[in-house]
């Protein structure tokens, strides 16, 4: 399995924006031969003291994908592509690690 953990930061304020974007998007994703998880998520409020939080312009991105070869595929995804189109003038920041199981 491939873990993907993408942290997005947007430009300041414009967070919704993006968001807007992806949640328009999840459903095609998840319809994607492979991919097992595909979220977004932001810091818990109120959450432990442990927590370091990434702050009200940034999300993060959760996603499981069943092989190297269905992520490739994702992110060739006209979808992805359209979503892109979209979000990109709103991004400050964006980086994408992609994991595999330390086990």
């Amino acid at each position: 399995m491939i873990h993907v953990v993408a942290v997005i930061t947007a430009k300041a304020g414009e967070r919704a924006a993006i968001l807007e974007a992806f949640h328009a998007n999840v459903p095609a994703v998840l319809a994607e031969d492979g991919c097992i998880e595909y979220t977004a998520v932001i810091d818990t409020a109120n959450g432990p003291a442990f927590q370091t939080p990434a702050g009200p312009d940034t999300f993060m991105v959760i996603e499981k994908w069943a092989s190297l070869e269905a992520l490739q595929a994702h992110a060739a995804a006209p979808h992805m592509a359209a979503y892109a189109a979209k979000a990109r003038p709103h991004i400050a920041n964006r980086v994408v690690h992609v994991l595999s199981s330390a086990f």
